[in-house]
């Protein structure tokens, strides 16, 4: 199936690829309420994209701890206008977070190239909706519900697990009939994870490698920045970027971010770095 919209970025391109956040809600935890108007919407995507983007990630759904699930109806009417709109508007990839099948498929209808789904595919419809499309799959580790997550901690070795319910997801998604240059994967930094837990998930973040897919990682202002650094929402941009660089050494390959400038930045001093290790 063809996307009219523009096509997904090489996964496995040699630097980490950014994707900005774009919340089309009224309740998400760091920016919520900001970008929930098409014309609103479409100024930051294009913000982000100015600053480094490599492509725009548009959720209609909270998934912050305690968030309630909303209406299929609702979802859509808050991120389908906002894809048509960037892919009449700016020539960038999109992705769609979204668990909802429906949603899936409207979404990659309008221009989505990518399926960004915090529950992988687990809703009745989604594996099918999500093959049908065509589109690229993230899939992420997550317990419960975001409702209930906080309290589904008890790990006996939180990396092994994360790793274990990966593979198996993406072993069904292969059966499925979805290729593995399709299928990304997402340890879920937040979800269903303390603190502490997230830091031993990002030290071992490169034991995800035996997945044998691209990862995307999402730390961005997030709770285990705000623990490590004291500071609160609006004032975790540095924590970001420098979690974000450590995730971009351990291997993954796609940051999904709120700061894209500074993580471009922080990525482009790693590059350099590396860069000259190679030439002298």
């Amino acid at each position: 199936m063809s996307h009219p919209g523009a096509p997904c970025p090489d996964w496995r391109v040699d630097r980490p690829l950014i994707m900005g956040i774009l919340n089309a809600t009224p309740d998400s935890f760091s920016d919520g309420g900001r970008w929930n108007t098409v014309d609103s919407a479409l100024a930051a995507a294009e913000a982000m994209l100015e600053a480094g983007a490599d492509l725009i990630d548009v959720g209609g759904e909270s998934t912050r701890p305690g968030a309630q699930p909303v209406s299929e109806d609702e979802e859509l009417a808050r991120v389908i206008p906002v894809i048509e709109a960037i892919g009449r508007h700016l020539d960038c990839p999109v992705s769609v977070d979204t668990s909802t099948p429906a949603v899936m498929t409207r979404a990659t209808e309008a221009g989505a190239c990518l399926i960004n789904d915090v529950r992988a595919l687990s809703r009745p419809g989604a594996i099918e909706a999500a093959v049908e499309s065509g589109a690229s799959v993230c899939v992420m580790h997550m317990r419960g519900e975001p409702s209930t997550m906080a309290a589904r901690t008890d790990y006996d070795d939180v990396v092994k697990e994360v790793v274990d319910f990966l593979a198996e997801r993406i072993a069904r998604l292969q059966r499925a009939g979805l290729g593995s240059d399709r299928v990304l994967a997402d340890p879920g930094f937040g979800f269903a994870k303390t603190t502490e837990q997230n830091f031993t998930l990002l030290r071992r973040l490169g034991e995800l490698d035996r997945l044998g897919v691209p990862l995307l990682v999402g730390m961005s202002r997030k709770r285990m920045i705000g623990d490590a650094t004291g500071q609160p929402v609006e004032r975790r941009i540095t924590g970001s970027a420098a979690a974000a660089l450590l995730a971009a050494e351990r291997g993954a390959r796609v940051l999904r971010v709120h700061d894209v400038g500074a993580t471009r930045d922080a990525i482009a001093v790693w590059q350099a770095t590396r860069a000259s290790g190679r030439t002298g």
